[in-house]
């Protein structure tokens, strides 16, 4: 991986952990595309939406850190494994998990495809999941 991507993913890293809104929107290009293909109704353009979501998330997890598990490079994108965990302003647990491939250009990301989710403690176990989704499909 390139040092100016795995500074970038770092630099972000830094500005959650520390809650600076100003480091982290300067990680992101002004035409910023985010894509969210498992829930495409939460893709949206632009660093000062980017403002928006950090701004509400950072308010109700005052405490919100992030981990970077890990990294990797391919073709024309950057992977990263994430982990982000604070307490709600409610008193719920947060704790999210997944990875973001990002685009970079001109020190900044250009684009991403998140795969950053909930993470859900599987009532059920695996058969329970397996049941939940061959029911989804069948009940179409």
């Amino acid at each position: 991986m390139a040092e100016s991507e795995q500074s970038l993913i770092r630099r972000l890293e830094r500005a959650v952990d520390t809650h600076d809104i100003e480091a982290l929107v300067d990680c992101f290009d002004e035409g910023y595309r985010n894509e969210t293909p498992a829930h495409p109704g939460r893709s949206f353009l632009g660093r000062e939406q980017v403002r928006t979501n950090w701004g509400r998330i950072f308010e109700a997890i005052p405490d919100i850190t992030a981990r970077v598990l890990r990294t990797a490079e391919a073709d024309d994108a950057t992977w990263s494994e994430w982990e982000m965990s604070g307490i709600r302003l409610d008193g719920q647990e947060h704790l999210m998990r997944g990875v973001i491939i990002f685009g970079v250009s001109q020190g900044r990301f250009s684009w991403a495809r998140f795969y950053l989710e909930p993470v859900d403690p599987g009532e059920g176990g695996i058969d329970g999941a397996i049941s939940q989704v061959v029911n989804a499909e069948t009940n179409r």
